[in-house]
């Protein structure tokens, strides 16, 4: 790993490109029939069509026409009416037509941005170039074989999103908060997962370096492949300390595609850069050009979910803060939970207390996800709604009801609080008899209060609710306790 030496950083400025490969959720390929599937036995998922036979034709995908201009109105770009398909050739063993069909000079989303919010609190909107349709390629495997590389095409054809950035981003942190949000988009529209460890989104970083001040860009070199955001960052962080390096004992950054070795965190040449040219781009003469209508754009733009951003900001108006509102929103599910569970309270806090809380162990402890939780979020706001009233406390709550709301969620928070004898005792008489049992029991601490030693309540309290079950209000406890203290 190169390191700098202290200071020379500094005279330098970071710029970074991005473009974000999204396999879309359909459930065939974008020019053929195939099934789009995940996971099936190599070369299972082809026919003539993603073979690439002589003769055969193409035909669009309209889903996927769908999904690539909700991905645009997400991303505040303008949906481009007049599309139409290129061929860009290139021969690769998993291409087997020796072209990608994609778009080049008519694109289907244009300008656009992604919102993010970097640790320090800044917010920064990172500018999109261009978002376009385009076909996968299959995939080559060359370590299951002592001899041959092997190629599996149930990928070839499958539908993708190329989201470009314009050279935006100036910190590995910015790019990483792009695809962290680039993904929670794809998955709050539903239209790719997101999983960068099987493939369905992918990044390559375009990276460069200039002196602080300068208008023009460095020699830029791209990273391909990255299938992680932490990796993304690392490649970076490693290029940009590379490429200083490099200018500083006078030499000059050649215009490469780079790997990242993700075990020692290095860059290596792959290829000399292509350049637009090399792919010989030309109209694809099998496919019409794609007229959408304003109409149809707005069909869809009505159609849209609430977005993580919309919502994030949504729950700081409702009074919380910055961190609870970017744990809920990370996480479509989980958002949706919250969003029916504060329909059903307005105590939006111990709604996101819980959810972040014991609701969130419980998922994690037993593996569960929450679209798959027994305990909807009407029976959770009951149980909220018991807390708030008074009738029942946080610990009991937490410890007694909650966990018997979760094996039997059919019924109501109320109903299981009565059968299990978990409501807090209105008689006073019965607080009264815990709080004199309490004190005769620690009549040495009594002495220790009446002397100023006002942290001894907490063992008076525990004992208190030891010997009540829980079945008291603390706070009106707690007072009573006082109370009885000071006229001992």
């Amino acid at each position: 790993m190169t390191v700098l030496a202290n200071g020379i950083g500094e005279k330098y400025e970071l710029v970074v490109g991005l473009e974000v490969h999204a396999q879309l959720s359909t459930l065939s390929k974008v020019f053929s029939a195939d099934s789009a599937a995940f996971g099936a036995g190599p070369n299972q998922h082809v026919s003539a069509i993603s073979l690439g036979h002589p003769g055969t034709l193409p035909f669009l995908n309209k889903r996927a026409v769908e999904y690539a201009v909700k991905m645009g109105l997400a991303c505040n770009c303008s949906i481009n009416l007049n599309n139409s398909f290129a061929r860009k050739n290139y021969f690769y063993a998993d291409l087997p037509k020796g072209y990608q069909i994609t778009q080049d000079h008519a694109p289907i989303c244009l300008g656009g941005y992604v919102p993010v919010k970097l640790a320090d609190g800044t917010e920064k909107k990172l500018a999109i170039h261009h978002i376009h349709m385009e076909e996968d390629a299959g995939k080559s495997m060359h370590d299951q074989h002592h001899a041959d590389s092997l190629i599996d095409l149930n990928r070839a054809g499958v539908p993708l999103l190329e989201i470009v950035t314009q050279p935006d981003m100036r910190s590995a942190e910015e790019a990483g908060q792009f695809l962290t949000e680039t993904r929670k988009i794809l998955r709050y529209l539903d239209i790719c997962d997101g999983n960068m460890e099987e493939g369905s989104m992918r990044c390559d970083a375009n990276i460069s370096v200039r002196l602080r001040g300068a208008t023009e860009y460095g020699n830029r070199c791209e990273v391909k492949n990255l299938n992680s955001i932490r990796n993304v960052q690392r490649a970076i962080e490693h290029e940009f300390a590379r490429q200083v390096a490099v200018i500083e004992a006078g030499g000059y950054i050649d215009q490469n595609t780079l790997n990242f070795n993700a075990d020692t965190g290095e860059t290596s040449v792959l290829r000399s850069k292509e350049m637009a040219n090399d792919y010989r781009y030309f109209p694809e003469p099998d496919l019409m050009p794609l007229a959408l209508t304003e109409q149809y754009v707005d069909n869809i733009r009505k159609s849209l979910p609430a977005l993580p951003s919309q919502l994030y900001h949504k729950y700081l108006d409702l009074g919380l803060s910055a961190y609870d509102a970017s744990v809920i929103t990370a996480d479509k599910d989980v958002a949706h939970y919250f969003e029916e569970l504060i329909k059903a309270t307005d105590h939006y806090k111990a709604a996101a207390n819980w959810i972040m809380g014991a609701v969130k162990s419980y998922l994690n402890d037993h593996d569960v996800a929450i679209s798959n939780f027994a305990v909807t979020p009407a029976n959770l706001a009951g149980l909220i709604k018991l807390i708030d009233a008074g009738v029942i406390n946080n610990s009991v709550a937490s410890h007694k009801l909650f966990p018997a709301m979760v094996k039997e969620p059919g019924k109501k928070a109320d109903e299981l609080a009565q059968e299990l004898n978990l409501l807090i005792s209105a008689d006073n008489d019965d607080v009264n008899q815990f709080i004199k049992a309490a004190i005769a029991k620690f009549p040495d601490k009594v002495k220790e209060y009446q002397k100023g030693k006002k942290g001894v309540l907490g063992l008076f309290m525990g004992e208190i609710m030891k010997l009540s079950k829980g079945k008291i209000d603390p706070q009106k406890t707690n007072q009573l306790l006082i109370k009885e203290l000071e006229v001992k």
